[in-house]
């Protein structure tokens, strides 16, 4: 029996429900205090029948190695997790899983996951009890103000989300900062103004002609799984017509080496080109609005050839299908944001979605989550770069951090690491002793994803709402660690006791939040909590009533469109000669996974190297700079400089250069540490002009010959890829294939 007489209202704010739907489900029989009954981890009572020898249970969870919100199943013998697959019943990944989402067994298994929590005593780590950890921190949070506490995570969603929020509303902070390394924050808030919505969901499937401007869609953009399963069908097409893709970008991805054409631009350029495509197809006879013709006007064909460096007669061919072929799709990616008019870049492409029609066919309004307090909170870098601000100004007095390792990804001109000892008490929630772990005075071990409960709403929905369950699929191997949700919940019983005590542990208060709100979700009202919460853990997904609002088509809409400007292309500096383009690792991303030895012997699917980072320079570059493929080389921006190994590239401007994020950790594991070099410790502090976000491509940098050289390790080329003298694949340079004919 609840003692406290807080009201209906309260209690589902406790158990992370808000919206009308929850209102509308308080009908009817609402009494809370008719009794609570004792719940137990699924994970206890489901032991026995994970023992039995030599057979198979197979559960459903959801995937978290990225922010895609795959479901998966996992295959489990005798309490082990063995396999996972895609789960069948998800409209994200429909039952396909990527190789990121395989390796979180290696993630489960790893030999380096902390597994006590560690407390400091001056250099060395001293292993304590969480009953000590937690006392510490009651002791640290009584000596200072709640609005001097602060915390730091990646995206969050689901109930995990809702207790953070609860938590620091106990406290009294407004001190969370989501932080992601790479996100597509400018892209977001382009979206936001030209169409409505940050995320509007994209029909690839029913395009016949996609122009992606550096969006990575079968790489590692967004939601990969879900955006290839649809390229598939564009592919095959209808009525005969295959789909055609142009890629449109400075460094070849993976998508852009799928691409019918591929077309290397200038660096920064890309918003002076889509102005230039809109100009065009007004002057072959397409109605173009009055609005973008205006702003177009002054992007002529020639103007376009001497500021991107794409040929007037690939342009030519562009817009002819393009006018050929509707509907079709643009796509603004990592490529086109990373500048300091990266905003202006993808608000000018955006408007090409408007002049051709696009807005309400192939990008329509995306499902939503009528639940506010579980919805997902995203963030960027502009939320290290506040947070990095209040503790150089002495503002943060206890910092936790979770899902994130901001000494690693920090660019060194932030003097991040240098603020955070600022900070008395730091407080690291990890898996690893990665570098912000290292930093801290309190390292708690949390369990892996295949060990923990929780929920989780995607923030691209491929189709209707979704809300995703994690189900544990196996016993904790090491019996310290403990979930994300059962620390907060922990954390939350110190601050207010009456309202969380009643939960044993986060699995308890997570099955309770569902089951009170089981109308809501979709259930009738006579279903028996049992029977509601079985068929939710089993099928791992509730899935609720798709929206009809529709994404905003028109032009007068959009604030910033007669602010439209684009700079012309940068000039050259004879210093700092190349452009910078970190890429993003479909395997690492941006570091998390780098002590996964499954994902670090995956071969690039461009270079195919593995183990180790690179610089890809364009041959002509090398040749100016008396480089070959294995030399290393120093890679000095105005804020540092690091050594890789040279890998010479056709898919590269000649004005740039790229080295991929994610490699050359000083900690977090034996299969991270000291593997290629870390790219975020050159990056210069250049940001959007309007986000305020870091512009990742901004950098200019030099490159220097060491006169070392070394051997690629990589499965093609001279030292790997042999055909063992049978023609296999056959192999023509490109000077005798047609790359210009039309598909």
């Amino acid at each position: 029996m609840m003692e406290n007489n807080f009201n209906r209202r309260d209690f589902l704010k406790v158990l992370g429900w808000g919206g009308a739907a929850v209102a509308l489900s308080a009908c009817g029989n609402t009494s809370v205090e008719n009794g609570t009954e004792f719940v137990t981890a699924h994970s206890t009572e489901a032991m026995p029948e994970f023992a039995i020898p030599g057979v198979y249970v197979h559960y459903n969870s959801t995937c978290a190695q990225c922010d895609g919100g795959c479901s998966i199943v996992g295959r489990v013998r005798e309490g082990r997790v063995l396999k996972l697959e895609g789960n069948t019943e998800s409209p994200i990944n429909k039952g396909k899983i990527c190789g990121l989402g395989q390796a979180a067994l290696q993630a489960h298994y790893n030999p380096d996951r902390i597994t006590h929590p560690m407390l400091r005593k001056g250099d060395q780590g001293e292993t304590i009890t969480w009953d000590q950890a937690f006392a510490l921190i009651k002791e640290k949070l009584t000596e200072v103000e709640g609005s001097e506490v602060a915390f730091l995570t990646g995206a969050t969603s689901g109930h995990t989300g809702a207790l953070l929020k609860n938590y620091m509303d106990a406290l009294g902070s407004a001190k969370h900062y989501a932080y992601e390394a790479v996100v597509p924050s400018v892209v977001r808030a382009a979206n936001k103004k030209s169409y409505g919505v940050e995320m509007p969901r994209l029909h690839i499937d029913k395009a016949r002609v996609v122009v992606s401007f550096g969006a990575d869609f079968l790489g590692a953009w967004v939601s990969p799984v879900n955006f290839t399963q649809q390229y598939a069908k564009f592919r095959k097409g209808s009525d005969g017509m295959r789909g055609v893709l142009v890629q449109v970008e400075s460094k070849m991805t993976l998508t852009g080496a799928n691409a019918d054409r591929w077309l290397c631009i200038r660096p920064g350029t890309e918003g002076i080109y889509a102005l230039g495509l809109i100009n065009a197809l007004g002057a072959k006879g397409f109605k173009v609005p009055a609005a973008a013709a205006s702003i177009a006007r002054d992007y002529t064909a020639e103007r376009v050839v001497q500021e991107t460096g794409v040929s007037a007669e690939h342009t030519e061919k562009l817009v002819a299908i393009l006018m050929q072929r509707t509907p079709s799709l643009v796509l603004v990616g990592t490529a086109a944001e990373g500048y300091a008019h990266g905003s202006q870049n993808a608000a000018a492409i955006t408007l090409l979605n408007h002049v051709l029609g696009n807005v309400g066919k192939t990008m329509v309004y995306p499902a939503s989550v009528p639940f506010p307090q579980i919805t997902p909170k995203v963030g960027g870098r502009y939320a290290l770069h506040a947070l990095n601000d209040k503790m150089a100004q002495g503002d943060v007095k206890v910092l936790f951090t979770c899902g994130s390792n901001p000494v690693f990804t920090s660019h060194t001109s932030l003097n991040f690491k240098e603020n955070l000892q600022k900070v008395p008490f730091k407080v690291v929630l990890a898996h690893y002793r990665d570098e912000t772990a290292m930093e801290a005075d309190l390292v708690l071990p949390l369990d892996s994803v295949l060990e923990d409960w929780g929920s989780s709403v995607p923030e691209y929905m491929a189709e209707t709402a979704q809300i995703n369950i994690q189900q544990a699929l196996s016993e904790r191997l090491y019996p310290e660690t403990r979930g994300f949700g059962d620390v907060l919940l922990a954390l939350l019983k110190q601050r207010r006791p009456a309202e969380y005590d009643q939960y044993e542990d986060f699995y308890a208060y997570l099955r309770d939040a569902m089951v009170q709100n089981k109308v809501a979700l979709g259930a009738s009202s006579g279903t028996s909590d049992d029977i509601f919460w079985r068929d939710t853990v089993s099928h791992g997904i509730i899935k609720l009533p798709a929206t009809t609002a529709k994404v905003s088509g028109k032009l007068a809409g959009i604030p910033s469109l007669a602010k439209l400007t684009l700079p012309n292309a940068s000039a050259v500096d004879e210093a700092y000669p190349f452009h910078l383009i970190p890429y993003t690792s479909a395997h690492v991303r941006d570091g998390r996974h780098a002590n996964i030895p499954w994902l670090q012997e995956s071969p690039d699917p461009i270079t195919t190297i593995v183990w180790d980072s690179w610089i890809e320079i364009h041959p002509t570059t090398a040749i100016k700079l008396g480089v070959v493929e294995g030399d290393i080389v120093e890679v000095a921006s105005r804020s540092g400089a690091i050594k890789v190994v040279v890998y010479v590239f056709k898919g590269i401007h000649p004005d740039a250069v790229s080295i991929p994020m994610g490699y050359g950790h000083e900690a977090m594991g034996r299969y991270a540490k000291n593997v290629g070099s870390n790219v975020f410790k050159i990056l210069d502090s250049i940001f959007d002009r309007e986000t305020g976000e870091l512009a990742l491509h901004e950098t200019r940098v030099k490159v220097t010959k060491t006169g070392q050289k070394v051997r690629i390790v990589k499965d093609e080329g001279p030292y790997g890829g042999g055909q063992a003298g049978k023609r296999i694949a056959l192999r023509k340079t490109t000077d005798k294939v047609n790359l210009s004919k039309e598909v």
